[in-house]
């Protein structure tokens, strides 16, 4: 099969699943055992406010029409007006989603460069104390809660020793750079501010360490299990007779090989880090997309509950769709 047709193939299957997921977000939104209108008017308003809130906000309408109306403004791209902030839920995502992004790349950089080197001095060593180290710290990684962790790290280093700042992206008297990608390591570095960049970056390092140690547990384990396998196929015990240095053996021809399915599992993390920042950024008051839902949530912001966790879908599919076509350019087995 061709690299085109397998792209097309996969994005009707991307289209497919997106349509899933707005039927499931919009359902699941309307099944919220809870009035809208009366958590913004209160348990007091006048009967002709009420009507005039459900039908400003479409709640009047048949539950079909309510749906239709929902899809006819995703293909558009309005996914409606906040109830919170009066305002296009499209503009609030495009002021959080930044923050998101940031923290969601920086988890991902700290759980690649850890976890592929765990993996493979794990493989490399098998049995030996790096293996022993490196299964412990995937296990605790996978099974400790990220609000655990979270709390963990905020008493240790913020509360007892003081060395990282809790919660925000800067603190209080730091001046925001200008405005270019949203971004504020990336701002301040191209501003020429490298205070407000030492901010930042002290600010993103505990809820970003929160965040990738799962990813990063995930990682050295895959790449653990796949330089393994690697290392006992027969082209490496060919390397091997042919006299070719243990280290050119392991990071030239085992390691190329064994970086196949761990390209697909990265992606994928990245995927959910993306969603998974709901808990990390509740805790730290990190500003991004995962607390702008939270918020929405408690406060029935049904506009912005369905455009946050949509828009969340379909980033996740894009990641997934980019990571696809990764791999079956690396594989062409995979475009069977």
């Amino acid at each position: 099969m061709k690299l085109e047709t397998f792209i097309i193939k996969r994005l009707f299957l991307m289209l497919i699943v997106l349509f899933g997921v707005s039927v499931v977000v919009f359902v699941v939104a309307r099944a919220i055992p809870a009035d809208p209108v009366g958590a913004i008017l209160g348990g007091n308003a006048p009967i002709e406010l009420v009507d005039e809130m459900r039908r400003r906000l479409g709640l009047d309408k048949p539950l079909f029409d309510q749906f239709l109306d929902f899809m006819s403004g995703v293909v558009r791209g309005d996914l409606g007006v906040s109830i919170k902030s009066n305002r296009p839920v499209i503009k609030d995502i495009a002021e959080f989603f930044p923050a998101t992004l940031e923290l969601a790349l920086v988890a991902a950089l700290i759980s690649i460069i850890l976890g592929v080197p765990l993996g493979i001095f794990s493989a490399v060593h098998r049995n030996k104390l790096v293996d022993h180290f490196c299964r412990v710290f995937s296990i605790l990684g996978v099974s400790m809660p990220v609000f655990w962790t979270g709390l963990l790290l905020l008493i240790l280093f913020y509360y007892r020793l003081g060395w990282l700042p809790g919660s925000g992206r800067v603190g209080i008297f730091t001046v925001m750079p200008p405005k270019v990608t949203g971004l504020l390591l990336l701002d301040s570095l191209l501003a020429g501010d490298f205070g407000a960049f030492k901010d930042a970056l002290s600010h993103i390092i505990l809820p970003a360490v929160v965040l990738g140690y799962s990813a990063t547990a995930s990682i050295a384990r895959i790449m653990r299990s796949s330089m393994l396998d690697v290392l006992r196929q027969d082209f490496i015990r060919t390397a091997k007779a042919k006299g070719i240095g243990r280290r050119l053996v392991i990071y030239r021809h085992a390691l190329r090989n064994a970086l196949i399915p761990v390209v697909t599992v990265i992606g994928l993390t990245f995927g959910s880090l993306l969603e998974g920042a709901v808990l990390t950024e509740t805790i730290f008051g990190w500003p991004g997309l995962g607390r702008y839902i939270v918020n929405s949530l408690l406060l029935l912001d049904y506009p912005a509950i369905m455009g946050g966790t949509l828009f969340v879908a379909v980033v996740y599919s894009l990641v997934n769709l980019v990571v696809d076509i990764i791999y079956a350019a690396l594989d062409p087995r995979m475009r069977v």
